[in-house]
């Protein structure tokens, strides 16, 4: 997709205020790394207000479009950009040794994503079952592994009842997900699963005829969760990028599944206690002091303004995290 599509297709960013405000950036040299890069509406305003930015993003669309609406801040070194999930910062080598003085997290599919039919992404009639975040050039991979190339068509006609109904299940809030995944395997014997039709035909079928986009939307998103390995890439990353952050820099994430969420709530929370032993331990024997402090007691969500602009924000939950100087001060 040419970036001039990924640009037309670009909603505002959610919670960018709020962002701004816990990230707390100091003026002067502060770097920043927008993890997902998506549209670069976040990149945009942190560059605003001085910063120096670096993006990640696994879709290569992505990365063109923000080069190209960011050219002006690359060309003074302060904005660059690189192909690749936050969950495998250590593999870009050009950012090997860098910390950083904050770190943005805006999790789940970009709106351009969204509203390209051919990423398959939506539940709209006749689009493809792809949901790849890195995209249709994406290179085949094992059937069951999420984020390695398969396809939700892929994780649809291969994978088991036992693996479906965890995907419906746990992603995807729905009690009936043993039902749906049974009615699956047993319309793939006939004929497998291509469209977005089929999918849909399949809910409709177990959920019944008065079921409709709320229902589509929560299970084509369970589906597309397990087809990225998305819970598995955050609870793996976050401890990376918590240790990739400069002393007293901060982790923002934003996050819009309540299993994100929890991830996200529970890290930062084991991550400011100064004992993280048994209960029932009586001696301390762990790392005995926080390692940062919790700077969201609750959840920031948007208020309702912000909502009307883009109803994106409705499901939007911002947490964040403050690191602590290192042990003795060093």
């Amino acid at each position: 997709m040419p970036a001039a599509r990924f640009d037309s297709a670009y909603h505002a960013p959610v919670l960018v205020a709020e962002v701004l405000d816990a990230l707390h950036l100091k003026t002067g040299a502060t770097r920043v790394l927008d993890g997902t890069l998506g549209g670069g509406g976040h990149a945009l305003a942190l560059l605003e207000t001085g910063a120096d930015v670096t993006g990640l993003d696994r879709d290569p669309e992505a990365i063109t479009a923000a080069l190209t609406r960011l050219a002006s801040f690359a060309s003074q070194g302060r904005f660059s950009a690189f192909q690749s999930s936050f969950a495998d910062l250590d593999g870009v080598h050009a950012l090997d040794g860098v910390r950083f003085d904050g770190i943005v997290l805006d999790l789940g599919v970009s709106s351009h994503q969204i509203d390209d039919e051919a990423r398959g992404f939506s539940f709209r009639e006749g689009a493809p079952l792809d949901m790849r975040m890195e995209g249709p050039a994406a290179e085949s991979g094992p059937p069951h592994g999420g984020g390695s190339g398969q396809t939700a068509a892929d994780l649809l006609n291969s994978a088991d009842e036992h693996e479906l109904t965890t995907v419906f299940k746990e992603y995807g809030d729905e009690p009936r997900g043993g039902r749906l995944a049974r009615e699956i395997v047993r319309r793939r014997a006939n004929r497998p699963f291509v469209t977005s039709d089929d999918f849909v035909g399949a809910i409709r079928a177990v959920l019944g005829p008065r079921s409709g986009p709320p229902d589509f939307a929560r299970l084509f998103q369970a589906l597309r969760i397990a087809v990225n390995g998305e819970l598995e890439s955050l609870a793996k990353a976050l401890p990376a990028l918590r240790d990739r952050l400069a002393p007293a820099g901060v982790l923002a994430v934003i996050a819009y599944h309540s299993g994100e969420d929890r991830i996200v709530k529970h890290a930062f929370r084991e991550w400011s206690q100064s004992c993280v032993c048994p209960p029932r331990q009586l001696v301390c024997t762990c790392r005995g002091r926080p390692l940062g402090e919790l700077l969201t007691r609750k959840a920031v969500n948007a208020g309702p303004d912000e909502i009307a602009r883009n109803s994106r924000a409705r499901s939007a939950h911002l947490r964040a995290w403050r690191k602590g100087s290192p042990a003795g001060g060093e």
